[in-house]
């Protein structure tokens, strides 16, 4: 650890009480940004997606489950990965306790990723996940919500994520070392299949028995979702990921 700056409890305090102004002007701001999201105007959702759940098949409306507003997590597992994305996995292994409260707080939450249910359901019992996770394999959902691209996007055409165009990349290094790779590698794919797969969060809600799409967000819009960066942000050091990818599958920091 770095030598850091050290003082008398009088200058800590003063120093705290400066910093308390600025935590609570950015908690009345983020209620100001809460109030905002519910602002949005609803989008009626008019295509009749299908989805595999443990359950049988079921369609959007099917996943609120008498409730009348539904998160999904759009958790990067695609067809030809062998294990989630590390990062959404960590993001993940919150929900087993706050599925229960949100549902009987009438709001569903719901993972979805295109690999097949059975591909989900053996990395679910790996996790020790709870959580409702759908397969939305072979059907335009993440597609349509911007979670996932196809191979001549990615090459050829382009694609919006995050609300902004990103253009296409003809050629996408598999270096198992470097940006993507160490991801891709624990999720058991290449780098350009794997960040065909984004991150993604969408809101739905139910009103006279019509489903709308509400509110999206991706990349650093899920940091507040990231239960782990929100202690490590009041941690001494911080994030502190200069060391590189610190973060596995929960299961395997023992191996290391």
């Amino acid at each position: 650890m770095a030598a850091h700056a050290t003082g008398t409890r009088e200058e800590w305090l003063q120093a705290r009480l400066e910093l308390l102004t600025a935590e609570k002007e950015h908690t009345r701001r983020s209620d100001e940004l809460a109030l905002q999201r519910q602002a949005l105007p609803w989008v009626r959702v008019e295509k009749e997606y299908r989805f595999d759940t443990p359950r049988g098949p079921a369609t959007l409306k099917d996943l609120f489950r008498g409730r009348s507003q539904l998160l999904i997590y759009h958790l990067m597992f695609g067809p030809d990965y062998t294990a989630a994305c590390p990062s959404c996995s960590s993001i993940a292994d919150g929900f087993n306790g706050i599925a229960a409260h949100l549902a009987h707080h009438d709001v569903m939450l719901w993972g979805v990723s295109r690999a097949p249910l059975a591909k989900l359901q053996a990395f679910q019992q790996r996790m020790g996940w709870s959580f409702p996770w759908a397969s939305s394999f072979g059907g335009d959902f993440n597609y349509d919500y911007f979670a996932t691209f196809t191979e001549q996007q990615q090459r050829e055409d382009g694609f919006d994520y995050n609300y902004r165009h990103e253009a296409p990349r003809a050629s996408i290094p598999n270096d198992p070392t470097k940006g993507a790779g160490p991801f891709a590698v624990l999720a058991g794919t290449d780098v350009a299949t794997f960040i065909r797969e984004r991150p993604g969060l969408s809101a739905f809600a139910m009103q006279d028995g019509d489903v709308h799409h509400t509110y999206s967000a991706y990349a650093r819009g899920l940091d507040g979702l990231w239960g782990m960066y929100q202690w490590l942000d009041r941690a001494p050091l911080g994030r502190n990921e200069s060391g590189g990818l610190w973060w596995k599958h929960h299961d395997q920091y023992e191996q290391s």
